[in-house]
């Protein structure tokens, strides 16, 4: 499967709007979690899989691969680290992290309270 590009056909979309072609890059398996790990700084490939907890070497290199070529991470002396595009992201995902925790809470509150939902 191709790198998804803006402008270009990806899952979901035939146009390949910027926001659709982003949510295919990310919603890729590990993607999400390579980027978080990188969040506090560089890493090399042994230590991303050492955080990442069952993700196979194939998949991890496939996703540095893809996550480089968007512009997203770079190698680094120090492994792979978050260019500023990257950074960014981090920032622009906090609204989307707020709304998750106030989300998980109302599904508690859901589960807690079946016939209030």
């Amino acid at each position: 499967m191709p790198t998804p590009r803006p402008g270009t056909p990806v899952r979901g979309s035939t146009t390949g709007r910027p926001i659709m072609a982003a949510m295919d890059l990310f919603g890729r398996r590990w993607a999400l979690r390579i980027l978080w790990e990188l969040r506090a700084g560089p890493l090399g490939a042994r230590a991303l899989l050492a955080h990442c907890e069952g993700m196979s070497s194939s998949v991890l290199y496939q996703r540095l691969r893809e996550l480089t070529a968007s512009g997203i991470i770079v190698p680094s002396a120090d492994g792979y680290e978050l260019t500023r595009l990257g950074a960014a992201l981090s920032h622009a995902l906090r609204p989307l992290d707020e709304w998750a925790s106030t989300w998980a809470q109302a599904q508690e509150q859901n589960d807690q309270n079946p016939a209030e939902a």
